[in-house]
């Protein structure tokens, strides 16, 4: 059986990218069909100021660039551990039955979120977009509220982190080079929703084609061979074909990109990742491997931070990788660099999860 595991991780992983890469084309038809499509770019800066200088670099409102290629990633994903599901119901083997990794002590609440995610990230798209139109055309979406999606994702965050203290007795975190630290039940309950929400507010890494795709594939691997390493095979094939259908979207979603992610795939995957990471028991290995994303997130809050005590701007403008396309970076190069950081750190922290 153990000599299977490389296999379920393996085989699962090419499925998800080629039903990635097989739906895609179908997806940008329907949502080209039903202008699914953010109607113009950011006009305002978080804290309500013209963002004169995001507007210069993202001056393209002729180009109608899809939302919601997030679909792409949640869709493989899910067509993917139904398909194996269904086959070792159809025709259960020993190896048909190692394959499926569908299971309600791994994998049922990562899907759960993912499914969350996407349900509700898909209604903010498209509500953003032109999906919904007066009779006379005029654009009414506005998508759904900041407070909303948050409260959706910090219900998800609640719900998880309960699951995790009242089913599975979980009331610790395991803390590099010292052990597990015990938290009690409030107390790690409160702290699943803090790092849920902090997860979410990294969603807006996905602002430069290929960017997002690049950095979650890497940061999917690496808790995809954390959960090999820790023998939870269900999980790590998880992690793998969630990496595998990101792969897939990003073959999509290079420049010049047919579809941005939208919130229905940031959600889905964001929301997944919150709960893998305390699956792996891992959590405090998420700031390296997931280094990028984190900064990403710092660079907004100290550029607002900055304004509102220093009155300037501690960044051309936020997030980071938008100040380093201020500066005149291409955007090809902040990307590939983005990934770089991005495979160095999944790799860094894979390598302490072994020596811690």
């Amino acid at each position: 059986m153990f000599a299977l595991d490389p296999l379920k991780v393996l085989l699962p992983v090419i499925v998800s990218f080629t039903v990635g890469i097989l739906i895609a084309p179908t997806v940008v038809r329907f949502l080209t069909t039903h202008k699914i499509w953010k109607k113009k770019n950011i006009g305002k800066t978080i804290d309500g100021f013209d963002a004169t200088i995001t507007a210069s670099l993202h001056n393209d409102e002729e180009k109608k660039l899809l939302r919601m290629g997030g679909i792409v990633v949640w869709f493989a994903v899910f067509f993917t551990a139904l398909l194996f599901w269904t086959i070792s119901k159809i025709h259960p083997t020993l190896v048909t039955e190692k394959l499926d990794f569908i299971s309600r002590n791994q994998t049922w609440l990562p899907l759960m979120g993912m499914l969350v995610g996407a349900l509700v990230g898909g209604i903010d798209d498209l509500l953003v977009s032109q999906f919904f139109n007066k009779s006379n055309g005029t654009y009414v979406g506005g998508g759904l509220s900041f407070p909303v999606r948050l409260s959706a994702v910090a219900s998800m965050g609640l719900f998880a982190g309960l699951w995790f203290y009242l089913k599975l007795g979980v009331v610790t975190v395991f803390i590099p080079f010292y052990g597990h630290l015990y938290l009690g039940g409030i107390l790690f309950v409160a702290f699943f929703i803090l790092i849920t929400v902090a997860l979410f507010s990294t969603s807006v890494i996905d602002g430069i084609d290929g960017l997002s795709g690049g950095i979650f594939s890497s940061v999917f691997s690496a808790y995809g061979a954390i959960a090999f390493i820790n023998n939870q095979i269900d999980i790590s094939a998880l992690c793998f074909v969630i990496a595998g259908a990101i792969l897939a979207f990003l073959w999509f979603n290079v420049p010049p990109a047919s579809f941005m992610m939208g919130e229905t795939g940031i959600m889905a995957i964001l929301l997944a990742l919150s709960v893998i990471v305390f699956l792996t028991d891992s959590v405090m290995y998420l700031p390296i491997i997931a280094f990028p994303l984190v900064v990403t997130t710092a660079s907004v809050i100290l550029q607002l931070f900055w304004k509102k005590v220093f009155k300037k701007k501690l960044l051309l403008v936020a997030p980071l990788h938008h100040h380093f396309e201020a500066k005149g970076w291409p955007r090809y190069r902040i990307v590939m660099r983005y990934w770089l950081v991005s495979y160095i750190c999944a790799l860094l922290g894979v390598i302490l999860v072994l020596i811690s």
